[in-house]
């Protein structure tokens, strides 16, 4: 066996151990967020955020599984590579689509927020399923494995241009939540805004430095390192994304308990209303309370 050969099937090993290990992240998330789960959706109408939320919560563990058999298995034929990118494509569209509710309902349910965001978001599923199905026509020089029948758990280096396309995506989100804070909510304190906007950018840049981190390795890092943090990229969306929605309703229960005489307030606050709303509502509970 050559040199080039073992030093591939060493990187084989790490990337594979990685993504055992990113799975049982997955596992243990689910377990320890079980209960907020059964607290804050279970009991909730099935409307199309719980729907998002099921397919963020339950599918990363078909896709994950998938590629826990890929790195388990030693001998038989490749793994269903293609049926696997797919699975992964809709469970990281699903926590996407979460924050893109999120920044629709920060930017006070604007039509063009929305509509921008879902003709975006097409085209960026376009591109990466494009690039997943058609892996053959390179768009970066793809090196050659030297180890026959691995090449089931070593990705194209077109997943870099996926990964990269997916980042851009994830940028917008974030820079619209932040343009929205400091032109309309900037003197405004509240539980909830302050859960949408601080839980935002500390969710937004875990996943955008997965993703980015995903791009260099996909672009330069050896053929064996391709797939290393496949699962985590999968994982990173939906840990995030579920506890995004946990925690806005978390808070949003808490509003109400601490303040319940304010009660269209709150309810102004949760459909992000007009700044100068919330803050008319205030002097209106500010009013009756000293009557």
């Amino acid at each position: 066996m050559s040199s080039i050969s073992f030093s591939e099937v060493a990187d084989l090993q790490i990337s594979k151990f990685a993504n055992i290990g990113a799975f049982a992240i997955l596992i243990f998330d689910f377990c320890v967020t079980f209960q907020d789960e059964v607290k804050w959706t279970w009991f909730r109408s099935w409307d199309t955020t719980r729907v998002i939320f099921a397919i963020s919560r339950y599918v990363p563990f078909i896709g994950s599984g998938m590629t826990v058999y890929a790195a388990l298995r030693v001998s038989g034929p490749p793994a269903p590579s293609l049926a696997e990118n797919i699975i992964h494509i809709i469970s990281i569209v699903a926590a996407e689509g979460l924050l893109v509710i999120r920044t629709w309902a920060f930017w006070k349910k604007s039509k063009r927020v929305l509509i921008g965001l879902v003709a975006y978001g097409a085209v960026t599923i376009i591109a990466a399923v494009s690039m997943n199905v058609f892996p053959n026509h390179q768009l970066i020089s793809a090196d050659v494995s030297t180890l026959p029948g691995q090449g089931g758990f070593e990705s194209s280096r077109n997943a870099a241009l996926v990964y990269a396309i997916l980042a851009l995506f994830e940028c917008v989100i974030l820079a619209l939540t932040t343009y929205k804070k400091f032109s309309d909510y900037r003197q405004i304190e509240n539980s909830i805004i302050t859960t949408v906007y601080g839980g935002s950018m500390l969710y937004m840049l875990c996943i955008i430095a997965i993703t980015v981190t995903n791009v260099i390795i996909d672009a330069v890092f050896p053929l064996g390192y391709t797939n290393m943090f496949d699962t985590l990229q999968l994982v990173i969306h939906s840990v995030l994304g579920s506890r995004i929605m946990f925690h806005l309703r978390s808070s949003h229960d808490h509003t109400y308990e601490m303040h319940p005489p304010s009660m269209s307030m709150v309810s102004e606050v949760i459909q992000y209303g007009q700044p100068w709303q919330m803050q008319t509502s205030e002097r209106r509970s500010n009013a009756s309370s000293e009557v």
